[in-house]
């Protein structure tokens, strides 16, 4: 039985999610058998559970998803946010309500129990999903270790101790463990309705990504602005980046405390702002960004995890859905002077972007590639293409 959660299905218990405050919640295990420890935090999303859970921005994460049908769907080779098939890290597991169902969807091409197991992520279903939910809001992301155990045999005492063990997010640079480490190029276009193309991609851009943990549909996103990219490990320096010519430098997305990151690409990112060359930071990248020009970055309580999140461009004074996924944010009341506050949460308030006066520098919180909206926040690729032609041509490239 457990200790503050009930299993709400009538099968056999052989999985756990285990607190460090030794609260336990059973349910049935799913995909890899083992254990795994990592942060919990819950995601607000109807849909894209291959998305988000393929996005390396979760390394050391556990995604507890709120929406209780997870899965019904299957997967496909398409969705995976993975920039490519090296093995990055991304989430470690997956917590659900309702049992996993035969894949019902014309683009499916696998179950999603049988990927979670190809995958090696631990899942657990019939698990009381609205109560662990209100635990994370009353008390804060836990530590937590997540098991499958088919034989239903838990030392939750040990494992108790093991999440009690774990390091956590804070002071964490895990950008350092998703980013490539060798230098590649893309420019394939994003996808149309029967998954190709959705033409020649056309460079007209070089622009330089620096590899926090990007996800693939940014990468598809630049080539449809024109933009051939070629994606660098974050702890390139300064004169390798500009020596591959770029027209605009991109700062992606990733997983882990952004100070801790800033500790080795910082001088790197203070030398590009300083070259007047375009910049665009996302998620990661934008806290990194806001370091870099002097800002503070801080640690939430619950995070911005979800594709419902109403956030306000100040440009505009337009409202877009955007999909968020962050743990850290940027502290508004440190920006600094001619560092301008350009997007805000309609949630809670937090900073969810900025610009800096009188240089080609933009940057946002949460994720324009994604499409919740759908395409609410697809417009922030053109505008960093506007900054781009600006910037070649006042130095005729």
């Amino acid at each position: 039985m457990t200790e503050t959660g009930a299993l709400q299905v009538k099968t056999a218990i052989t999985g756990a999610i285990v607190l460090a405050d030794g609260q336990v919640f059973t349910g049935r295990g799913h995909g890899k058998i083992g254990v795994a420890t990592g942060e919990l935090c819950f995601n607000t999303a109807m849909t894209g559970y291959q998305e988000i859970l393929t996005d390396p921005s979760y390394a050391e994460q556990i995604v507890l998803f709120t929406f209780p049908h997870i899965g019904n769907v299957g997967v496909n080779e398409w969705d995976n946010e993975n920039s490519t098939e090296a093995g990055r890290q991304a989430a470690i597991g997956a917590i659900i309500r309702e049992p996993i169902t035969a894949p019902s969807n014309w683009r499916a091409q696998k179950s999603f129990d049988q990927w979670l197991a190809d995958a090696g992520l631990i899942a657990i279903s019939g698990v009381d999903t609205r109560a662990l939910t209100k635990y994370i809001r009353l008390n804060g992301m836990p530590k937590a270790t997540l098991v499958h155990a088919p034989e239903g045999d838990f030392d939750v005492d040990a494992l108790s101790q093991r999440a009690r063990a774990w390091p956590g997010l804070e002071n964490a640079d895990l950008a350092q463990t998703v980013s490539q480490a060798d230098p590649f190029t893309h420019k394939e276009p994003l996808l149309d309705t029967d998954m190709q193309p959705v033409g020649p991609a056309i460079a007209k851009h070089h622009i330089v990504v620096m590899d926090f943990g990007v996800k693939k549909n940014i990468l598809r996103n630049l080539a449809e602005i024109g933009a051939e990219a070629t994606i660098i490990n974050g702890s390139a320096a300064f004169d390798e980046i500009m020596a591959l010519k770029p027209d605009g430098i991109v700062l992606s997305n990733g997983p882990g405390d952004p100070a801790a990151s800033f500790k080795r690409c910082g001088d790197t990112i203070k030398q590009l702002i300083a070259a007047d060359i375009p910049i665009l930071g996302i998620c990661l990248g934008h806290q990194i960004l806001a370091l870099a020009l002097g800002a503070r970055t801080q640690k939430m309580s619950q995070g911005h995890h979800g594709a419902n999140h109403p956030v306000k461009d100040f440009t505009t004074d337009k409202v877009e859905i955007v999909s968020m996924n962050h743990g850290f944010t940027v502290d508004r009341d440190s920006l600094p002077a001619g560092v301008e506050e350009s997007h805000i949460s309609l949630f809670d308030g937090s900073n969810c972007g900025l610009s800096v006066k009188d240089k080609p520098i933009i940057s946002v919180q949460h994720h324009p590639e994604a499409s919740p909206g759908p395409q609410d926040s697809f417009y922030l690729f053109q505008r960093f293409g506007d900054l781009i032609a600006t910037y070649r041509a006042s130095t005729k490239r």
